[in-house]
């Protein structure tokens, strides 16, 4: 048996290393500190790894086990959500409103990890082509969205929003259709929530994780004309 190791702790603009995630235990934290330049976090997607921390905190870097997917193939749509999407009341768009949408994630009453050097460092990615936000809108209005990072072929999907009945699970459902429409072969939730469950999320171990991540972010995709 593998001795489980300590998580790594990394200074400020210190080297852009990142230890196996599979020598930590479940809950996986794999590092500590280091900083949200973009080549860190570039490399840490590309490790099975994302940031995740509170206010006061160092960043917090997390590789769990299980993680949780969403096969294109196990992508539910219930009757009731073909139902809304066929009434075409959601309009969707891409990378349009990349910010609003990370700040609208953050906007929770119980507090947030979205904190303003993440909302810099993911924006900063975005401009460089590798994190994507899709927007849904009713009318003029934002009401609701997700963001994500991109490596090859995997696609991290970080956190979403509602701020209109059902505007979440139309933004999963429309960004997994889509995407997977573009040669995305792995959609990564994060965890399962009975939100997730039902749209056809499931766990995989972080073993299978990170093996499908390293096959993903070989393969190229190009998602620059998304619109």
């Amino acid at each position: 048996m593998r001795r489980r190791r300590s998580p790594l702790l990394i200074a400020s603009g210190g080297p852009l290393y990142f230890p196996n995630p599979e020598l930590t235990d479940e809950e996986g934290l794999v590092a500590i500190g280091g900083d949200l330049s973009p080549s860190r976090l570039l490399l840490a997607y590309e490790s099975g790894i994302f940031p995740w921390y509170d206010r006061g905190l160092p960043p917090l870097w997390w590789s769990p086990d299980p993680r949780a997917i969403i096969d294109p193939a196990d992508l539910h749509v219930s009757r009731s959500m073909r139902r809304v999407l066929s009434q075409r009341r959601f309009r969707f768009t891409w990378n349009r409103a990349f910010r609003d949408v990370m700040l609208a994630c953050g906007d929770r009453d119980e507090g947030t990890w979205i904190l303003p050097e993440m909302v810099e460092a993911y924006a900063e990615l975005h401009r460089l082509g590798h994190a994507h936000s899709i927007e849904v809108w009713d009318g003029t209005a934002l009401a609701g969205g997700l963001y994500g990072v991109q490596r090859g072929a995997l696609f991290a999907a970080e956190s979403m929003f509602h701020k209109r009945t059902n505007a979440s699970k139309a933004a999963l459902i429309e960004a997994v259709q889509t995407l997977t429409a573009r040669g995305i072969e792995l959609f990564d939730v994060q965890f399962t929530t009975s939100h997730l469950v039902s749209l056809g999320a499931r766990e995989i171990s972080r073993k299978q994780y990170v093996e499908r991540v390293k096959r993903a972010c070989y393969r190229a995709v190009d998602l620059t004309t998304l619109t």
